[in-house]
């Protein structure tokens, strides 16, 4: 099987030859803590960990991903705005002033290239003027939005061997970005009708954006970001996430589906046991990272929800840092999840710099195990 009929057959209950080895990517500080381990300088991480392990490395293959930008057009400026003992003020290219560590810089609030703690000070949509402004930097048919040679690149992955994802914010995930977390959660109470304004002008944005796209493409899975949950609970009611948010899911999955796409992915941190029937519903058939410290029982949910969805991650961090006994016992817990299909394991969020490199191996050896990539060891060795 390829790299993608593999990924696709496992998230859709199939029969896989061996389930995706996804162990799961480390940040910055992560490499940085695993060079001083062991793991060599000026090499991939995961071809290092192959050929550690003896897994012979897939063949090399022309990995094309044709993006679309359902970012803000023109973005803010990146700037530090004033410069502390210890910490730093900035602006974000989404507007947002906050507060962060001086070992980190602008750039570290771009992408999630390592673990940044912020305190938040001003979101950019406070006024009804602000949103206004807002609302002029998502134009769908801003010629930016796709790659000069966009199309020319869908042409050269319809036959392709790797998986190509699609990834975007959510409603919730993206008015908080606007709003702020307590300013949204303060809306939703004083004014659910701007509320609903601003998650229909999303849904239509997202929506207008992927019309465009699906003409030349049909990516393999669509990715959701939506953290939405706290520890134990969700951050809004399910009776809210019902009113707001369930027709803009819906909606997008009704469109993704009917252009062919297979995997539709939420993706929230923190306890969602309360939202998967709400995704289910809308159509979600994928969700991650599943984390252990929040509450979630990935074999407790596909006992309540069986085959209606597919699991990514769900291994808990704390378990791999502490490596063996305790990773055993931790992948002998989701192993009935594993046998039954539909769930690639891997670490349920990005890899921290606690779990040490030869810890990382230990763990992705009984994981190559267990998807079907390496012999298991015997007992005596275990």
């Amino acid at each position: 099987m390829t790299e993608r009929e593999r990924f696709i057959e496992t998230l859709l209950f199939g029969r896989p030859d061996r389930i995706p080895l996804m162990p799961g990517g480390p940040r910055e500080s992560t490499l940085a803590a695993w060079h001083r381990q062991g793991l060599p300088e000026r090499i991939s991480y995961f071809d290092h960990l192959l050929e550690t392990l003896g897994i012979e490395r897939p063949p090399a293959i022309d990995r094309i991903h044709p993006k679309a930008n359902f970012r803000m057009i023109p973005q803010f400026e990146e700037k530090v705005v004033e410069r502390r003992q210890r910490t730093l003020i900035v602006q974000d290219w989404k507007g947002n002033i906050c507060e962060i560590s001086n070992q980190y810089g602008v750039r570290h609030l771009r992408d999630a290239v390592d673990f940044v703690t912020r305190t938040w000070i001003k979101c950019p949509v406070q006024t009804r003027e602000d949103w206004e402004d807002m609302k002029r930097r998502y134009d769908p048919d801003e010629p930016a939005r796709f790659e000069q040679d966009f199309e020319e690149k869908c042409a050269r992955v319809r036959r392709r061997q790797h998986v190509v994802t699609v990834g975007f914010a959510g409603p919730f995930w993206q008015l908080r970005e606007w709003c702020g977390f307590e300013g949204l959660c303060i809306l939703f109470i004083d004014d659910p009708q701007r509320v609903h304004e601003m998650v229909d002008f999303w849904r239509d944005f997202v929506s207008a954006v992927l019309e465009k796209l699906l003409r030349h493409l049909v990516p393999d899975c669509v990715h959701i970001s939506e953290d939405m949950a706290y520890k134990e609970k969700s951050m809004i009611s399910p009776a809210m996430v019902r009113e707001f948010l369930l027709p803009c899911w819906s909606q997008w999955c009704r469109q993704v589906r009917s252009a062919g796409v297979p995997l539709i992915d939420m993706d929230s941190d923190g306890y969602v046991g309360e939202l998967i029937p709400l995704w289910i519903e809308a159509g979600v058939n994928v969700c991650d990272p599943i984390e252990v410290a929040a509450g979630n029982d990935i074999v407790e949910y596909r006992r309540q929800f069986g085959r209606k969805m597919a699991f990514r991650q769900g291994v808990d961090k704390r378990a791999i840092a502490k490596g063996g006994r305790v990773i055993r016992a931790e992948m002998e817990r989701v192993r009935p999840v594993v046998r039954d299909g539909g769930y690639i394991p891997g670490c349920d969020h990005g890899v921290p710099p606690d779990i040490s490199w030869p810890t990382f191996v230990e763990y992705t050896r009984i994981l190559a195990e267990m998807t079907g990539w390496l012999q298991p060891l015997g007992p005596d060795i275990q």
